[in-house]
């Protein structure tokens, strides 16, 4: 019997154990496909947290870090300290990444920006329609509402 069925058959015996009592007296839940309290913090929250430590550094066209960024600059840097590596150019990360809906989006996807088929901007998306990113020349890197309707997602895989 794995832990996966172990767990539902022991909380039908008891009709009394729910998720609340469980987390209430430190107890665990294993569901089948849930990843751990420990392992939520993925790549991608990782990169996020280190964008977001980048707040105010100026934008500077072609750079990669550690204290100025363009915007493609600002993921290769995030992804890389979080332990990903990333293509250098916004296009080369929607290719890279692994498209997803808006609808599936989570913190920490790449939020892309395009005109047709081209992608001009990316940042690294913070949840409630925000983007941490590296805007343009004279600007800081800031978290901000996502603009556009016309973006595209992707994840880092």
């Amino acid at each position: 019997m794995t832990a996966q069925t172990h767990v539902p058959s022991l909380l039908s015996r008891t009709g009394a154990v729910s998720v609340l009592t469980l987390a209430a007296v430190g107890g665990t839940l294993l569901v089948p496909g849930a990843a751990p309290e420990a392992e939520a913090a993925t790549h991608a929250v990782k990169a996020l947290k280190v964008a977001a430590s980048k707040k105010g550094s100026p934008y500077r066209y072609g750079a990669t870090g550690p204290y100025r960024f363009d915007c493609s600059g600002l993921t290769v840097y995030s992804f890389k300290k979080a332990g990903k590596k990333l293509p250098r150019t916004a296009q080369q990360q929607y290719n890279k990444t692994r498209h997803i809906s808006s609808a599936k989006r989570r913190k920490g996807d790449l939020v892309f920006f395009h005109s047709g088929r081209n992608v001009y901007h990316v940042g690294i998306y913070a949840g409630s329609g925000k983007i941490w990113h590296s805007p343009k020349t004279g600007a800081l890197v800031r978290l901000e509402k996502i603009w556009s309707r016309g973006v595209w997602y992707g994840r880092v895989n």
